[in-house]
């Protein structure tokens, strides 16, 4: 009995010991798996740890950017407030940046402790402001009102009259005595244009004694073969090219007068037109570029880009002859390069006036060629830095103020060349070389890149150009002359909007060169172009003609026209 208790003893001990055993083996089964599973969890947190470095390292870049983008951008927006605040200032404002003075009077004095100037020099600025302030009192003229007038009617014009009779009068004329006393009033009348057709019949006969027919000789036509007379295609051109009427326009009005005509047939006159006057304007190229003393500038002008399907930017050149006034347009595809300033002043000697475009730079390596520049472009500048930096600003301008002064004074007394010269070497040139330091000595205290930065930068830059002009009394402190002469490209393009290829902008560029010689010899421009095409065929086989003769200031002079 004991022996088999005993028995089962042993075998609950040893049953009990495999529980126990399976429960161990069990729990560290659990253990086990449950350590894979944090295992496998925490290399799936490495690696997600890496997913979100490499996250955060792309959003740090991104948001880099962005804040890059918005400075980009806050610059922008402060360069739009200023051109914003410029445009408002030029439609609404006043635009008279040469008469703008500071508010204290006092700044108009140059602050001698602040530059390095010989006492001799502060003694000839001080002595030129003396002369400057006392002229202002002297010379300044009392403004009047003026009041409209009504302006006689032109006494070359036809008068035609019309009677009107008192109300009976007319079928009772013996019932009245009609005093010679009369009251009598103008009016200006139109009459519209109109149509007709010439037609040329030429007559042949025979004479008696010789038997020889003769036919009467064909006249010269501008254009052969074509039915369009002079005056239709100087109508057509100067409607164009002075009065700024696109060819569109002016076939709408004809089509009211009656007559229809094909835009095509006048795009192929417009270009023949060009053509005979393109050797004219070779010679008056040849003409401005043999003066001591010209000015050149830049404009644009759309030009349709086929391949592109719209328009570019192309650029015209004027070169004006100051002396006469004579300027001609040159085209070359559109480029605005320095080849262009190459091929035009290659052959060049004398002065050459431009504003501070830096195509231009390389006039100064060319032998025998002097560089201007222009005060209206670098008062430009500090006019546009007001709102960034008014107290320099107002004191550069006082400056520059006192420059224009100058040549007021000179205006006044009806100086020649001469007297203009020992003028400005005299009152302005120490005005500029005292301009000069101070810009010199201001510009380390400002942000380069802001406005009045970048106005001191030109000033200081193109001083030695802006200064030449008082070397001669027949240079100009500016380039406002040649500016003018850009006006009826500017108002062409906002009507005619652009030019149809690089060929018919070259064309333009003759028409509007002639046209432009008109204006500046104040020749009516119907008159002369008239009176060209009549003549231009004279000179296709006469080469002992010079086709400068037919340039509206010659034809001036000759009193032909």
């Amino acid at each position: 009995m004991k022996k088999e208790q005993k028995i089962m003893s042993e075998q609950t001990s040893q049953q009990d010991f495999v529980t126990r055993l399976l429960l161990d083996r069990d729990a560290e089964y659990r253990r086990a798996n449950m350590a894979e599973q944090q295992l496998a969890e925490l290399s799936d947190m490495s690696v997600l740890r890496e997913k979100l470095e490499l996250q955060i390292t792309d959003q740090q870049k991104e948001l880099s950017r962005k804040e890059q983008t918005v400075e980009k951008l806050e610059n922008k927006v402060s360069e739009l407030e200023q051109k914003l605040r410029y445009l408002e200032r030029k439609v609404w404002g006043s635009m008279s940046e040469k008469r703008r003075l500071p508010e204290d009077p006092s700044q108009l004095e140059l602050n001698f402790g602040a530059i390095e100037m010989s006492e001799e020099e502060q003694e000839l600025v001080k002595e030129a402001l003396d002369e400057i302030k006392e002229y202002k009192k002297v010379y300044v003229k009392e403004h009047v009102k003026k009041v409209p007038v009504r302006q006689k009617l032109p006494e070359n014009l036809p008068r035609m009259e019309e009677h009107i009779y008192p109300e009976g009068y007319k079928g009772h004329e013996d019932e009245w005595i009609l005093f010679e006393e009369t009251e009598s009033s103008e009016h200006l009348e139109l009459k519209p244009a109109e149509f007709y057709i010439r037609v040329t019949v030429r007559h042949k006969g025979m004479r008696k004694q010789t038997k020889e027919i003769v036919t009467a000789p064909v006249l010269n036509e501008p254009l052969p073969k074509s039915y369009a007379s002079t005056s239709l295609l100087t109508d057509l051109m100067v409607g164009k090219y002075v009065d700024h009427l696109p060819f569109h326009r002016q076939i709408q009005i004809y089509k009211r007068l009656g007559v229809v005509l094909p835009a095509s047939t006048i795009e192929l006159w417009f270009h023949a037109v060009a053509d005979l006057m393109r050797p004219t304007y070779y010679r008056l190229k040849q003409q401005v570029l043999s003066k001591d003393y010209i000015q050149c500038d830049e404009t644009t002008i759309p030009i349709v880009d086929n391949e592109k399907h719209k328009t570019i930017k192309g650029y015209l050149w004027l070169v004006k002859d100051i002396q006469s006034n004579q300027v001609f347009f040159h085209y070359n595809e559109g480029s605005r390069g320095q080849k262009v300033v190459i091929q035009l002043f290659k052959d060049y000697k004398g002065i050459i006036q431009t504003d501070g475009y830096t195509g231009y730079s390389i006039l100064e390596k060319f032998d025998g060629i002097t560089t201007l520049n222009c005060w209206c472009h670098c008062r430009r500048y500090f006019d546009r830095s007001l709102n960034n930096d008014k107290a320099r600003a107002e004191y550069a301008l006082a400056q520059i103020g006192l420059l224009y002064d100058v040549e007021h004074m000179a205006d006044e007394q009806n100086m020649d060349n001469e007297q203009r010269k020992q003028l400005r070497a005299r009152l302005a040139y120490p005005l500029i070389k005292a301009f000069q330091r101070w810009c010199i000595d201001e510009y380390p205290k400002v942000l380069p890149k802001s406005p009045i930065g970048k106005a001191l930068a030109y000033a200081i830059n193109y001083m030695d150009g802006l200064a030449r002009y008082v070397m001669d009394g027949k240079y100009r402190m500016d380039t406002n002359l040649i500016e003018n002469s850009v006006r009826p490209i500017a108002v062409g393009r906002r009507n005619y909007l652009f030019c149809g290829n690089h060929e018919a902008a070259e064309d333009a560029s003759v028409i509007y060169s002639l046209m432009g010689c008109c204006k500046a010899a104040d020749v009516d421009f119907k008159v002369w172009m008239n009176y060209f095409l009549n003549h231009v065929h004279q000179y296709d086989t006469d080469y002992t003609k010079d086709l400068a003769e037919l340039l509206p200031l010659s034809l001036k002079k000759n009193q032909v026209l």
